[in-house]
């Protein structure tokens, strides 16, 4: 049997970050969900005047608009280039911070983070200080018995989105216009509208409710395998050309301290022919070096054949001999039996599987767990987010097929992705540059830039007079040289005190000192103060609010880096100035505005301090997005002229509904363009 390496010390309950990324990945009762709970009530009717109109939304998530133009200049996005002839092409101001799930969710409900509730990947309980995702959660069952090993749940749970705000398309869809929209991130689970169709995108976790785990089972183990995150490396024994293997599923919350269900599978190994067979559940998958299954169903039991929890997942032989290495992707959700509200309506999701097959159905298809250390090579995980994105052009293609009235909106990622883990191929400053890499894969990015602009042409395909298109990026991208660890800082100026001296890799949860903390970082861009009244041990009276803070933004506006004098913040933003709404419990004191070159440790960003506030980055990881927001604009590309300088994306909305002529509901803050 397959072992996953532990550190001797980490212990089942152990306060440590590892405890808090358990507590921050999971979401329980998966196979309990009750999907008629998310049902919302009815509302007044919207007056929509347009309703024959069409609008094709086409989201394409990082591409930046100094890169386009370029390119554009160049002759190597025709069709974007013909978009641009016909409409206009623009800078889009993004969000504050110019995340994903923040922009995305601006762009779905038109309202600032302030009035969505969303203000970065990662938010904090002020209760406990634990990290949790942000978009969406899970509420068991309130009530249960328990019978020996079991406990018998007696109310079932459900699970929650986190984004405040109506989505646009919840006023087009009730004011009978049809609306078709795949991918988006932040719509999970996405919320019921009659005459509306959704695909969950970023959000949507894998089957073990994360973002996406890997399993990689090995012979030899290497250096670091156990600390190895977003995934799992299991020691692997193989004995006369045979290994028995574990594949965990989701925590099983029928059975007491809810152990993850598992499936066990046997791997026959023929050195000599370089091939392998996988026996799962029966099912025989043969695969050689170097080969990808198709999708492979795997069935979870939580209390006996009786009640499963369905999955699928795909393999990849990298090796036989001399030594076994088989990789097995996060076990997705199945869309022909789905184990939580992936789509609306419920049975969406299983007709698009009976039409394309299995899919990839985590918000997160690309493994770049996998390739950060160094499971998959750069080949490899560019195999990989290939098969995911041919998935989703196959759909992207048949939606534009069939689009006859209303609303459709496609949303890709894989732009995102590529920026964050090619960077380094294209940018000989970068530390992590290898002219070797650089030499085979420094045209993957412009060549992703290239796939978009054939997405963009597909819709042109698609548009007739009656048809407004609509492209856009959230944000753009910028280099990610230089790391900043935002909690070491605050613990060199006694503003992040803890019980014992701060050693690194120490965290928040098991070391601060709250009765003596002002100050701390979660999060890609938040710094929260310990608030009395609102922090569970909260030390910072609020008459001392206002001053703190105006003192700690000026302090980190003249912060510069020791080794290079460069500034590393750009800007930092009050959300009480930024906002004209908070969600109180949720919203960040400050939002930090990195500069060019400079982000957020991933070590600050869960709570850590490192030994030092700046660092090289020499991660795959090498573009980023979380800096100050005036240096990462996303594009706008439309089919028709518009006049307004300077649009950011509540606008975008705003000039959706004006397309149809629908009255855009309280709280939206945007204009139309045109």
């Amino acid at each position: 049997m397959a072992e996953r390496p532990r550190r001797p010390e980490e212990g089942p309950r152990d306060p440590s970050r590892r405890e808090a990324l358990k507590r921050l990945a999971a979401l329980s009762a998966l196979a309990l969900v009750d999907v008629g709970a998310l049902s919302s009530c009815r509302r007044r009717l919207p007056r929509v005047a347009r309703r024959e109109r069409k609008v094709i939304v086409l989201g394409l998530d990082g591409l930046s608009p100094q890169l386009v133009r370029r390119l554009m200049a160049e002759g190597k996005l025709p069709h974007m280039a013909r978009l641009a002839a016909r409409g206009r092409f623009a800078e889009l101001a993004s969000t504050i911070p110019p995340q994903s799930p923040v922009a995305w969710a601006s762009f779905i409900t038109g309202r600032d983070p302030g009035g969505h509730g969303l203000y970065d990947f990662i938010q904090r309980d002020p209760e406990t200080y634990l990290p949790y995702l942000s978009i969406a959660r899970a509420l068991p069952g309130a009530r249960g018995v328990s019978v020996g090993g079991w406990r018998i749940p007696l109310s079932r749970g459900r699970v929650e989105s986190l984004r405040l705000g109506r989505a646009f398309w919840e006023v087009l869809s009730e004011g009978g216009v049809p609306c078709d929209v795949y991918r988006l991130p932040t719509n999970f689970p996405p919320p019921p509208a009659a005459g509306a169709r959704q695909l969950a995108g970023l959000g949507a976790p894998d089957l073990r409710g994360t973002y996406g785990e890997f399993s990689y089972y090995t012979e030899e183990p290497f250096p670091g395998a156990e600390a190895v995150s977003g995934g799992a490396v299991y020691r692997t024994s193989v004995a006369d050309g045979r290994a028995r293997v574990r594949l965990l599923g989701p925590a099983n919350s029928l059975r007491e301290g809810e152990p993850a269900a598992a499936v066990d599978f046997d791997i026959y190994l023929d050195r000599a022919r370089r091939t392998a067979k996988l026996l799962v559940q029966g099912r025989p998958v043969v695969l050689r070096e170097g080969e990808w299954s198709e999708w492979v169903a795997v069935a979870f039991e939580m209390m006996g054949p009786l009640r499963r929890v369905r999955g699928i997942c795909r393999f990849y032989l990298q090796q036989v001999s001399p030594s076994l290495r088989l990789y097995a992707s996060p076990v997705n959700i199945d869309p022909a039996d789905p184990a939580l509200p992936i789509a609306s309506p419920v049975g969406f999701a299983r007709e698009l599987a009976e039409r394309f097959g299995p899919f990839y159905t985590q918000g997160f298809p690309h493994d770049v767990n996998a390739l950060r250390h160094g499971i998959l090579d750069d080949d490899e995980y560019l195999h990989q987010s290939g098969l995911a994105m041919a998935e989703a052009r196959r759909m992207y293609e048949a939606a534009l097929d069939g689009f006859r009235r209303g609303l459709l909106v496609y949303y890709f990622s894989t732009s995102d992705r590529t920026q964050h883990m090619f960077w380094r191929t294209m940018d000989p400053r970068h530390p992590a540059h290898d002219p070797r890499a650089a030499a085979r894969h420094g045209g993957v990015i412009e060549g992703c830039y290239r796939q978009c602009d054939d997405l963009v042409g597909a819709a042109w395909e698609a548009m007739d007079d009656d048809t407004t298109l609509i492209v856009l990026s959230d944000h753009g991208f910028a280099p990610y040289y230089r790391s900043v660890n935002l909690n070491t800082w605050l613990a060199q100026r006694n503003l992040l005190v803890g019980r014992e001296r701060w050693r690194p890799g120490a965290d928040l949860f098991s070391n601060a000192d709250w009765s003596r903390t002002a100050a701390y970082g979660l999060g890609f861009n938040a710094l929260y103060l310990n608030l009395e009244g609102r922090e569970a041990q909260g030390s910072v009276p609020e008459g001392e609010r206002s001053l703190l803070l105006r003192h700690l933004a000026e302090e980190l506006r003249q912060l510069r880096d020791p080794e290079t004098g460069e500034r590393m913040i750009a800007e930092v933003y009050p959300t009480g100035e930024a906002f004209a709404d908070n969600v109180a419990e949720r919203a960040p004191d400050l939002i930090v505005g990195y500069a060019p070159g400079y982000r957020c440790s991933d070590a600050s960003v869960l709570g850590e301090v490192s030994e030092h506030v700046v660092e090289e980055n020499r991660d795959r990881w090498s573009g980023d997005h979380c800096i100050d927001r005036s240096l990462v604009p996303g594009m706008l590309l439309t089919s028709r002229p518009f006049t307004r300088d300077a649009p950011g994306l509540p606008d975008v909305t705003a000039s959706i509904l004006a397309e149809f002529g629908a009255e855009a509901p309280d709280g939206m803050s945007g204009q139309p363009v045109w």
